[in-house]
């Protein structure tokens, strides 16, 4: 663990109290908290214990059950620290330990779901239901514009399982797309050739009349975004589903 240093005291009163100040920085946590007769998480415990028993309930202590969070302290494990400490320091002071615990571990309260856990892998949204173009979707797809200037570029997330049709870019002259994973796990294929998984980074060109599909893998969420390259009359061309037997095959 690396060596704790603090400077909170000499921040503060270096200037009114320099002896408080340096006892604090120096002894307390540049020596006290450093002894590794016990270890960090313990020592955090014990602080909280003994600032919860003193009726402290200030930002000194929120700091601490910061510290103690970081130190790997879970929600259970603080829940069931401030339950014991209570019938020993008093009730009232484990209703006030709560109020400042529960804040500190409010993002642990509500476990995030599939969906919440992949947005928060990527700097895009996932925008809307795809539902314009739910037709040509096996599973449910949403998205969300990033460019609608210059060149179009979308980025579409695919639940688990989901993927588009088969489908044809035309262009008299340039056209066809670019796709870049962003997030989870996927797949392209192209008619005749074998799927090839796309993970965050992996960029797919796909030329003016190829057929394609492209999709999230059965087990994982998939973003990419979708640039469409400019060309001389574009058009997109919807084919058959990919079939539950060819999609199953995948890994």
């Amino acid at each position: 663990m690396e060596k704790i240093t603090q400077t909170a005291g000499r921040s503060t009163l270096g200037d009114f109290a320099p002896d408080f100040a340096h006892f604090n920085d120096d002894v307390l946590f540049g020596e006290n908290w450093n002894n590794r007769d016990i270890d960090h998480k313990t020592r955090c415990i014990i602080t909280v214990v003994a600032l919860m028993s003193s009726g402290i309930t200030d930002s000194s202590l929120k700091y601490h059950l910061e510290n103690a969070k970081r130190a790997g302290v879970t929600k259970r494990e603080i829940a069931a620290i401030i339950t014991h400490a209570a019938f020993y320091v008093g009730w009232p002071k484990a209703w006030a330990v709560f109020y400042l615990a529960k804040e500190v571990w409010a993002e642990e309260a509500r476990p995030a779901s599939a969906k919440e856990a992949h947005a928060a892998e990527m700097v895009f949204p996932i925008g809307a239901p795809n539902d314009a173009f739910a037709q040509y979707f096996i599973g449910q797809s949403y998205l969300a514009p990033v460019s609608t200037e210059q060149v179009g570029i979308c980025n579409v997330t695919f639940e688990p399982g989901c993927r588009n049709n088969w489908h044809v870019h035309h262009a008299d002259r340039g056209g066809g797309q670019i796709l870049i994973c962003v997030a989870g796990r996927g797949y392209y294929q192209e008619w005749g050739k074998d799927a090839v998984e796309m993970k965050p980074g992996d960029c797919i060109n796909i030329p003016a009349g190829v057929k394609h599909w492209h999709g999230a893998a059965p087990d994982s969420w998939f973003s990419h975004l979708a640039v469409e390259v400019p060309g001389a009359h574009t058009s997109n061309e919807w084919l058959e589903p990919v079939d539950d037997s060819q999609y199953g095959s995948l890994h």
